[in-house]
């Protein structure tokens, strides 16, 4: 059975101040002030903005969370002002980080083969990378959903060496801080396709292999999500703000079967 997943995404929210309270709030709201063992239960997981990192390792690394970068560089060192390195995270004690997320693809220029000499990297260094793609409503519409999901994978796929360390997270973007989630079929569909896909290039390895959902996740909705085979947790936006939302949805994952 794979191990269940929550991961918040800060996105360019909150000050360092503000982490103490954060996470006390959230422990005590979960449960894990009590019981440290619910770290070893599900794996609790935040990606935060880079001058938190620190400030939130601190505070939660005793409490068995993981703490991520939201974006890294490919590259170890360089002129690349403005930039953060694979080396420069793993000397504060940070080893996780997202990669590809649909903001960074829309806003920042990111593209499939950006997005999967990032991944090989924080492969070869060690690092949980959390590989997010997904399909505009646009592309829903039209039909392309999986032709768009093979286009974002296979670079990756062919830039790593094996699934050691790769969580993939849907991110369907029509329905990121919309409101507007997938169904739990819908969702549950497109994450067969994308184990199936993963399946084919890499055998019997695909069947450990997390897949996030993260489109609008929340309270209400998670635990159908996790009714499905092939969802595995969750990438949370807003929700991931608040401790108790954020906290109720760990519950709903200690519950699932």
């Amino acid at each position: 059975m794979r191990k269940k997943m929550i991961a918040g995404n800060w996105k360019m929210n909150k000050v360092v101040s503000d982490v103490p309270e954060f996470f006390r709030a959230f422990s005590s709201a979960c449960g894990l002030a009590k019981d440290r063992s619910i770290s070893a239960k599900v794996d609790i997981l935040f990606a935060v903005p880079s001058v938190l990192l620190d400030a939130c390792r601190t505070t939660a690394s005793g409490m068995g969370i993981h703490v991520a970068a939201q974006n890294i560089h490919q590259e170890t060192s360089g002129a690349f002002t403005g930039e953060v390195s694979l080396p420069m995270l793993s000397d504060i004690g940070v080893n996780a980080t997202l990669i590809g997320h649909s903001e960074r693809r829309q806003f920042f220029g990111e593209t499939n083969q950006s997005v999967a000499l990032k991944t090989a990297s924080a492969q070869k260094a060690g690092f949980l990378a959390i590989v997010c793609f997904g399909e505009t409503l646009e592309q829903r519409n039209a039909g392309q959903t999986e032709a768009v999901i093979k286009d974002q994978l296979d670079p990756v796929f062919d830039a790593i060496s094996g699934l050691n360390n790769i969580v993939l997270a849907y991110e369907p973007v029509w329905a990121i801080g919309t409101g507007v989630s997938a169904t739990s079929a819908q969702a549950q569909s497109a994450h067969e396709y994308i184990r199936n896909l993963t399946r084919s290039r890499f055998g019997g390895s695909a069947d450990s292999l997390r897949i996030l959902y993260g489109g609008s996740a929340n309270p209400k909705n998670i635990a159908e999500l996790f009714t499905k085979a092939d969802i595995d947790g969750a990438l949370i936006g807003g929700a991931s703000l608040k401790p108790d939302e954020i906290s109720s949805m760990v519950v709903k994952a200690l519950e699932a079967k």
